[in-house]
């Protein structure tokens, strides 16, 4: 019997024939490395569109910065808007500010870090410096009030004091409110640490990966957020004598509260308010801690706590011995996520509440009342 065979199938049909591969395993796609790429760079595109959608920004900094030439410091850009946050042409974070000073004007000049420029408020309307200053404007209002908002990221007494004198001092503030403590805190403790090989002075806040990628940068710092969130026993602590470190706090706090005075007539100290309270449970501690362990990770949770607590302790001391005006109640903002975006910056809640113990301090204070009526 004659064998059949079937006519050899072209090229052609051959490949019609055989199974079709997945979308992700055809041309360029099957190659694992083009496909991981891709993979990458997507991420790294919808995180830096979701920075913008969020910020207004594509970079991990929520404002831009530049260097102010006479005084060495980083202050935020003059003249430059990212999302809600606008810089006037002096370098503030708020409406432009009138040079010379018009008569009769109270001027309000805040100094601070990041905790005082609130780059976590959804608006300029939302920050407490422009809160204390619209709510005083409504309780005087035959007086005529603005305000500067001369602090930056980063900045700690040190900077204040090299702030005022070039940048703020010119201005005549007639009340300069000083809020400082987490910053102080943490370049204390990192030289303390650093001296006891706890603490590269040296490092970088992230690798060189996450300078240039976003992506890598919110997964390193989240990473880094988690495992403090979850526990402070990783790694050698630091002990340390919490009168002994705040030593240097308590002088830069007064050389700056004496060249305020020099300027203006009234001078309001604020204590610190941070989210980690003793009356915490320890899983909520760690939570509300996380971020201050972040940036001293040599830190226990009650190192923290004993950290606030003595540059506090520090201020009433300093206060009473300058005659500033203090205002107290930093545990009048509830420790939670609320009021707190992490250990020590505040949501628009928290800035509210942080607006309200400083107004309620001026308007019953003696100075300011006869401030504002020699002003009027």
């Amino acid at each position: 019997m004659a064998r059949v065979t079937s006519p050899p199938q072209s090229r052609q049909a051959r490949a019609d024939a055989a199974p079709r591969r997945p979308w992700y395993r055809r041309g360029p796609l099957r190659h694992p490395l083009i496909l991981c790429l891709l993979v990458v760079f997507g991420l790294e595109g919808a995180l830096r569109m979701r920075q913008l959608v969020r910020y207004g920004t594509t970079s991990s900094s929520l404002y831009e910065f530049e260097v102010h030439a006479a005084s060495g410091l980083r202050i935020p850009k003059p003249s430059s808007s990212v999302g809600a946050i606008a810089i006037n042409s002096l370098g503030f974070r708020g409406p432009e500010v009138e040079t010379p000073k018009p008569d009769g004007r109270i001027r309000i000049a805040f100094l601070g870090g990041s905790t005082t420029f609130c780059a976590e408020g959804t608006a300029l309307e939302k920050t407490w410096p422009w809160l204390v200053t619209d709510e005083l404007a409504h309780h005087f209002p035959d007086a005529s009030f603005d305000y500067v908002n001369a602090a930056s990221g980063g900045f700690a007494t040190r900077h204040s004091d090299t702030n005022f004198d070039h940048r703020v001092a010119p201005l005549q503030p007639d009340v300069v409110v000083i809020y400082h403590g987490t910053n102080d805190l943490t370049l204390d403790s990192r030289w303390l640490a650093g001296q006891k090989g706890l603490y590269d002075l040296n490092a970088k806040e992230t690798t060189p990966a996450g300078g240039l990628s976003l992506a890598w940068f919110l997964i390193e710092k989240n990473l880094r957020f988690r495992s403090r969130a979850a526990t402070d026993d990783v790694g050698e602590k630091l002990e340390y004598e919490p009168r002994e470190l705040s030593g240097g706090f308590s002088r830069r706090l007064r050389d700056l509260i004496a060249k305020a005075h020099d300027v203006a007539p009234v001078v309001v100290l604020v204590t610190f308010s941070h989210r980690v309270r003793r009356d915490q449970t320890p899983e909520q501690q760690l939570v509300a801690s996380a971020s201050s362990r972040y940036y001293m990770p040599y830190m226990t949770v009650e190192g923290v706590l004993a950290g606030f607590e003595e540059y506090n302790r520090v201020m009433r001391v300093v206060a009473a011995d300058t005659g500033v005006v203090l205002v107290e109640g930093e545990y009048s903002i509830p420790g939670d996520a609320k009021h707190f975006a992490d250990s020590v910056h505040l949501t628009d809640a928290g800035s509210a509440l942080q607006a309200r113990r400083v107004i309620d301090t001026l308007v019953d204070d003696a100075s300011f009342r006869a401030l504002v009526v020699a002003a009027r």
